[in-house]
């Protein structure tokens, strides 16, 4: 039976945030609406993918969540999904986002704002050293003895870097930098795509107590273009996967001691598992150290967590705000700085400790777990359904395509529209009526929860879904197209970061670091962080 739905106050929702209290603040509409302003730590996840990702992102069925929109009309939906799938204290924000304004709740805009929040506070209270991207480049064309080191994810580092720059993701500076400069008098900077990573990144190496010279290269890759410097695109510099032994217990022994001075503490693999089984406690285990890492061998139950990603996507990976976070590595250096950090977010966290090399037993990707579709699915196979556009009449079939929007116009099946799950009603009324309609996405895992809404929406019409999806149809050498083309719905399941890409408006990274230069104000206002810097 179905529960009645209740509502939670933004006073009692602050009243779990500042007791530490679990709680998880979800917002369900798309990504872009959702970094057009929410609380503090509201966590975003989709109406149209709650199947895919609840179960992950909250792993325990009898967490307080709080459901809110903006008045769309998805929290209920969206609620109700959550029911079904065997969650038990699900309740609606009173008076959505807006009523979260009317209370005198703090809006924030971007995403990741926890995050960017604290980076911005740590650099205010620790002054952390950063130079202008203009002495960068004079210290580059003057050949000095200076390293750049780039804290983003390699895909990230790929698309644009500082020219002869290093990819070596936030978690691996101080397990690496050793290494890259092994002479003290070697000038290290560090870099981002705007100011965050950069921030924590060259914090983690003062804290550590690198030797060298370290500063952050002053907003990023976004000062870099403000500047008027060019950027390299397409680099792979990283670093050589073998660490010297000397280098790596020099970097465990920095790392554990700044944990220890965060209040890190310690857990067992007996305590991960005693958790595990705990009701009315979340437990995250997190694995920090690279995803090829993690595919290689890793402990029954963790997900992949880099560490300098996990540090700036906590409320990703984490939604359930006063959770237990247990972290993982193999080598006490990755952990510990990342654990460092998250404590200093009020985040209650330990390092698993005196893990034998044996642990890491389990291969692959971490499992997913779906749930069973609430309507049986007619599958269609690519082939089968390549002749049948062929042989039927036009219009009889319309395919849709439920992958993201970049997907879409990256490619696509000929013909197929692009709609949003949480948007098939309005969809449906700008795709032509079809006798059939098959759904899709990446590989269609997406696609089978969808056939209820797209058969009450379509008033009963024939339902299928593409087995394999689009990369099935793709595999088949069968026609695509690309661009922006049939938008059933609107482009809004991605916000355009614009710290993103190489073509983005001065004016644009401009505002952003107007905006991450407010942030501590922001902290104030809204007062429920716990953030406290070492």
């Amino acid at each position: 039976m179905t529960r009645p739905l209740t509502f939670t106050t933004t006073a009692q929702v602050r009243e779990h945030l500042l007791a530490r209290r679990e709680i998880a603040l979800l917002d369900v509409r798309e990504e872009d609406p959702f970094a057009q302003g929410h609380p503090l730590f509201a966590a975003n996840l989709p109406l149209g993918r709650i199947e895919l990702d609840a179960r992950s992102r909250i792993p325990r069925r009898d967490t307080a969540i709080v459901i809110y929109d903006n008045g769309e009309g998805l929290a209920k939906t969206a609620a109700r999904r959550l029911q079904s799938l065997g969650y038990t204290d699900v309740s609606l924000l009173e008076g959505g986002l807006q009523g979260w304004r009317d209370a005198g709740g703090e809006i924030f805009i971007d995403v990741n704002v926890p995050s960017k929040s604290f980076g911005e506070l740590v650099e205010a209270q620790r002054h952390t050293p950063s130079l202008p991207a203009e002495e960068v480049q004079a210290l580059l064309d003057a050949k000095a003895d200076v390293v750049v080191l780039d804290a983003r994810r390699f895909d990230e580092y790929q698309t644009m870097n500082i020219p002869g720059s290093t990819s070596v993701p936030g978690a691996e500076l101080v397990l690496r930098a050793r290494a890259l400069a092994p002479d003290p008098a070697t000038r290290i900077i560090v870099n981002c795509a705007g100011r965050t990573r950069s921030i924590i990144g060259t914090q983690s190496l003062v804290n550590a107590g690198i030797p060298n010279p370290v500063a952050a290269l002053r907003n990023g890759t976004i000062g870099w273009t403000l500047a008027g410097q060019s950027l390299e695109h397409g680099a792979d510099r990283r670093p050589p996967p073998d660490i010297p032994p000397g280098v790596r217990e020099a970097a465990a022994r920095a790392a554990r001691e700044v944990a220890d001075r965060a209040g890190v503490q310690r857990a067992s693999l007996a305590d991960v598992t005693r958790w595990q089984g705990e009701s009315g406690r979340t437990t995250y285990l997190f694995d920090v150290r690279t995803p090829e890492e993690f595919a290689a061998g890793h402990l029954p139950g963790s997900r992949s967590a880099p560490g300098g990603q996990l540090v700036q996507e906590t409320d990703v990976s984490a939604p359930v705000r006063g959770a237990r976070i247990v972290l993982v590595d193999d080598d006490g250096a990755r952990a510990n700085m990342t654990a460092s950090w998250l404590a200093q977010m009020n985040w209650d966290v330990w390092v698993l400790d005196g893990v034998p090399d044996s642990a890491f037993a389990e291969t692959g990707s971490a499992p997913l777990y779906l749930p069973v579709p609430s309507r049986p699915v007619s599958w269609i196979g690519a082939r089968q359904l390549a002749d049948k556009l062929a042989s039927e009449p036009p219009g009889t079939t319309a395919i849709i395509n439920l992958s993201t929007s970049a997907n879409h116009v990256k490619r696509h099946i000929a013909g197929a529209w692009f709609a949003l799950r949480s948007d098939i009603g309005n969809a449906l009324r700008q795709i032509p009526r079809a006798q059939r309609y098959v759904l899709t996405c990446g590989t269609s895992m997406l696609a089978q929860y969808a056939v209820e809404e797209v058969e009450q929406a379509s008033g009963g019409a024939r339902v299928q879904v593409l087995e394999g999806g689009n990369q099935a149809w793709f595999d088949a050498g069968l026609p695509t197209d690309t661009g922006e083309r049939r938008l059933a719905s609107p482009r809004i399941d991605r916000y355009r970061r614009p710290y993103e890409g190489t073509d983005n408006p001065r004016e644009a990274m401009q505002a952003y670091l107007d905006w991450e230069f407010g942030l501590v104000e922001q902290l104030g206002r809204d007062g429920t962080h716990g953030f406290r810097v070492i």
